[in-house]
């Protein structure tokens, strides 16, 4: 009996195997996959290359990461290693430096040396054969949008940038108007938010030198033990006293992109959600509207409905932890079309200019 049952099992299985295998095919085109290492300021950085199976002179991407997501083992990054080779654009998607398989350190890392890391990764891309060296563009999201045009105003050789869901205010305005969100998205009364607000107004202004210590650290220590403090992205107030001259807090609080957008010169797409609570959209679409009157390589689309993860959420509820972070991925259909439509225009642009060229 046993005997029997083992063989019947056996052949069940042979037929859910050749089932399966009559109508699953391999995707046309094909999709190959090389793990990749380079280098660049003291860092030996991995990353995964998804090249189409077949052609020449093939287009390429740069892609660089959100804050929280900096490895390639995140969901977010799937689109475009799935979407572009099909499209026939490579795609690099590599751990950000000290995270991954990737060496060194965040620590002392600043804004510049992370987009020099994506201005590696293209150099690296245009030493390959099949890789047209004048078609390498940069994508990034959040964070990464940053990074993706800074990175297209460092590197000459840019083709293009692409830049989703990056907020064109400093930082310390950016979370200003996350944080109110957040709270209100917790159930926090207005009266919360402004005290939340107005600690983190007292915090930047000591760090830029007009708000004494003193007052800094009595306004974080009198919202230390509210509910919400773990909502503010700061120090609690024993970090505060102890390292209250962060060179990294200050640093990064006042960080300019609208400046970064004004110095960049081959063309850049700016894509919003709609519905994002992370970033002042409004806002940053009135500087692109003022900047896109001298700078004509500078576009934007806001999909509707999309949040910042050009998600199409049911709910709202701003989740942060790793678990979240890690399934996020786009599922917007505008925001698949407007990126493959934009990116198909700029590689037919350069291929037309060089057919052109005298």
């Amino acid at each position: 009996m046993k005997n029997c049952l083992l063989a019947l099992l056996c052949v069940l299985f042979s037929h859910v195997a050749i089932g399966a295998a009559s109508w699953h095919v391999v995707s046309v085109p094909g999709v190959t996959q090389h793990e990749v290492h380079f280098a660049n300021r003291g860092a030996r950085l991995a990353g995964t290359l998804y090249m189409p199976e077949s052609g020449s002179h093939v287009p390429a991407v740069v892609v660089f990461w959100g804050a929280a997501l900096p490895t390639r083992q995140f969901a977010l990054y799937k689109h475009l290693t799935e979407g572009l080779p099909a499209m026939g654009v490579a795609v690099l998607v590599f751990d950000r430096r000290g995270s991954g398989a990737s060496s060194g350190t965040m620590h002392g890392t600043d804004y510049k040396l992370l987009a020099s890391d994506g201005v590696a990764a293209a150099r690296f891309l245009a030493g390959n054969p099949r890789i047209d060296a004048r078609k390498i563009g940069y994508w990034g999201l959040s964070q990464g949008g940053w990074l993706a045009v800074l990175a297209a105003s460092q590197d000459q050789n840019a083709a293009f940038a692409v830049s989703v869901s990056a907020p064109l205010v400093t930082p310390a305005e950016q979370m200003d108007f996350a944080v109110g969100n957040l709270l209100a998205v917790h159930g926090y009364s207005q009266a919360d938010i402004d005290q939340a607000i107005g600690v983190r107004h007292a915090w930047q202004g000591f760090l830029r030198g007009s708000v004494a210590f003193d007052a800094a650290l009595q306004a974080i220590q009198g919202a230390d033990g509210k509910p919400w403090y773990g909502l503010e992205f700061m120090p609690d107030a024993a970090v505060f006293a102890k390292q209250p001259e962060n060179k990294e807090w200050k640093r990064d609080m006042d960080y300019d992109p609208l400046r970064i957008a004004d110095d960049v010169h081959v063309p850049v797409l700016f894509i919003y959600g709609g519905a994002d609570p992370w970033i002042p959209v409004a806002r940053s679409i009135e500087h692109l509207q003022t900047l896109a009157k001298w700078r004509p390589n500078l576009e934007y689309r806001v999909i509707a409905g999309a949040n910042h993860s050009m998600m199409l959420p049911k709910k709202v509820t701003m989740a942060f932890d790793h678990e979240t972070l890690l399934n996020e991925a786009p599922a917007a259909p505008a925001y698949f079309m407007v990126l493959a439509s934009w990116i198909e225009q700029q590689v037919r642009a350069r291929d037309h200019a060089e057919r052109t060229q005298p």
